[in-house]
């Protein structure tokens, strides 16, 4: 059986799925959340820009036949900005088609119907190529922007300084996109003696980003199990 520390641990890993058809988005978001990665969907090219303005990615499942800018168009694109992992899946299984996808910057190419098994394997492929581990960098809440790679918090281009177990509390929140992280888990983080010191250490973080500590809107309190980071995008 997982422990707690394994799943957020594998939640480093951010997947964003891009298709239009909501049953695959439905069953890749579950299916992938299941094998324990971070997963955001979208269901268009201009969505999925959206939430690449406020959230790297450490790979993108890409549908090809979109209404809009099709998967092609969105590969060639992402490729002019950065090297984020692309998996095209397309219902197209002709070999030109898998050919285009790859000269334009896909890592892979799978076709339509596919078995979300495979899917797994040929993203594990991946991320074994590129050395695993690539944490997403930075997440935006609000007028606020950390750094995951710096440990170094902005707000709106000035930056905010933070305690060392600030840091790591907030840098658990961000990792789990959103996702609750429970008492144990965070008193874990910072070595604390007790579940009680991450409250207070939650306090003093809320003082230096909420402008209302005591009605949050980034740092919620889940009841009965920890808390959750609001990020401004996530699937």
């Amino acid at each position: 059986m997982n422990s707690e520390s394994d799943i957020l641990e594998r939640h480093e890993l951010h997947l964003l799925v891009v298709d239009d058809d909501d049953r695959i988005r439905d069953l890749l978001k579950k299916y992938l959340g299941q094998q324990g990665y971070r997963v955001s969907t979208s269901a268009n090219a201009a969505d999925a820009r959206r939430l690449m303005q406020t959230l790297a990615f450490d790979l993108i499942v890409l549908d090809v036949m979109m209404p809009g800018e099709d998967g092609f168009s969105l590969t060639e694109s992402l490729r002019k900005s950065g090297d984020v992992p692309i998996i095209l899946l397309t219902a197209r299984g002709e070999t030109e088609d898998r050919i285009q996808g790859l000269k334009l910057g896909a890592d892979d190419y799978l076709g339509k119907p596919f078995d979300p098994a495979e899917l797994i394997l040929r993203i594990e492929g991946i991320f074994r190529r590129i050395g695993s581990k690539r944490p997403s960098s930075k997440v935006i809440f609000g007028p606020w922007e950390y750094d995951l790679n710096r440990l170094t918090l902005h707000k709106n281009g000035d930056r905010v300084r933070l305690t060392t177990g600030e840091e790591a509390l907030l840098t658990l929140l961000a990792k789990c996109g959103g996702a609750p992280v429970s008492r144990y888990a965070l008193s874990e983080k910072i070595k604390a003696k007790s579940e009680r010191a991450v409250d207070v250490q939650m306090t003093r973080l809320r003082r230096k980003i909420e402008d209302n500590p005591a009605e949050p809107l980034f740092i919620l309190t889940v009841r009965g199990h920890g808390y959750r980071l609001m990020t401004d995008s996530f699937g």
